[in-house]
């Protein structure tokens, strides 16, 4: 039987933080960090309403916790410069915030939710030492992330400290903006999807159920280390389209650019030395986004 583990979760009404405090709530103490009261909540857990792109205040969390996952996000991470301080806040300074409250805390271990995006462009497939793009090319979101693994490895020697670099994750719920619920909706909606080359940009999502086990599997681990969380199916945006049409019985439109297609495919080795791997496959995760 497992050790019952105080836990704390950030970005707790999120797509992975809804579904992580779900599972870890059945075998631990879960205390969930929300930015407004929650309509629903979950038995047994307990909410903290934080606002962490503003100068929140750490004393209203528990006193001693065990692990911290910070999974929070910015909603506005598309909307750079006008709200690039929300972004800023959010991945940067309340990180900072909660790494020091982990330490005072007594936390034992600290994840941190960045971002596949952080890979330099044109790598086959890219483990975990793969190299970063250049911080010009980033991006302002992405380079946010970065910085935050940054901060989050100096605390290594004080925790344990995972960095967690997800790959397109997806799921029931999931904010229609988001690259596969979009897809969805265009090939629905009969609207053309652009594709770079031949079948557009492949990549290795994985869906946030798979996403909530590799979080239970790094949280028994010891030791500090950066995973890649991905799928284990590579799928081009045509494939995925052409997918979604045969579910929906419309045709994928398409508009071709001239430009070569990327990749954005991750090797997850080191997550499956874990004993972690993908159960849901593209098809059988894609039903949870149709309408």
């Amino acid at each position: 039987m497992k050790k019952q583990l105080r836990i704390l979760i950030t970005g707790a009404a999120g797509l992975l933080g809804s579904q992580a405090i779900r599972f870890f709530n059945q075998q631990h103490e879960v205390h969930a960090v929300v930015h407004s009261p929650v309509t629903e909540p979950v038995e047994g857990v307990t909410y903290h309403v934080l606002d962490l792109c503003t100068a929140f205040d750490v004393s209203t969390l528990p006193p001693q916790v065990d692990a911290v996952l910070h999974l929070a996000q910015s909603s506005k991470f598309r909307d750079f410069p006008a709200q690039a301080l929300d972004v800023f806040n959010v991945n940067v300074a309340a990180l900072a915030k909660l790494l020091d409250y982990a330490r005072l805390a007594n936390c034992q271990k600290f994840i941190y939710a960045s971002s596949g995006g952080v890979y330099q462009s044109g790598q086959p497939v890219v483990h975990e030492n793969s190299p970063i793009s250049s911080h010009g090319e980033l991006g302002y979101y992405l380079a946010s992330k970065l910085c935050g693994e940054v901060l989050a490895q100096n605390y290594s020697s004080i925790m344990d400290v995972a960095v967690l670099r997800f790959f397109f994750i997806y799921g029931a719920q999931q904010r229609r903006s988001m690259l596969l619920p979009r897809l969805v909706d265009n090939v629905a909606a009969g609207r053309a999807v652009q594709l770079q080359g031949e079948d557009g940009l492949v990549i290795n999502p994985v869906h946030v159920s798979d996403a909530v086990h590799a979080l239970d599997k790094i949280l028994q681990a010891e030791g500090s280390a950066t995973f890649n969380v991905a799928g284990s199916q590579e799928v081009s945006i045509g494939a995925l389209c052409r997918c979604i049409g045969a579910m929906l019985g419309k045709e994928p439109v398409f508009e071709r650019v001239d430009a070569e297609a990327g990749r954005l495919v991750a090797n997850i080795d080191a997550l499956q030395a874990l004993g972690w791997s993908p159960e849901v496959g593209i098809e059988q995760g894609l039903k949870d986004l149709i309408p």
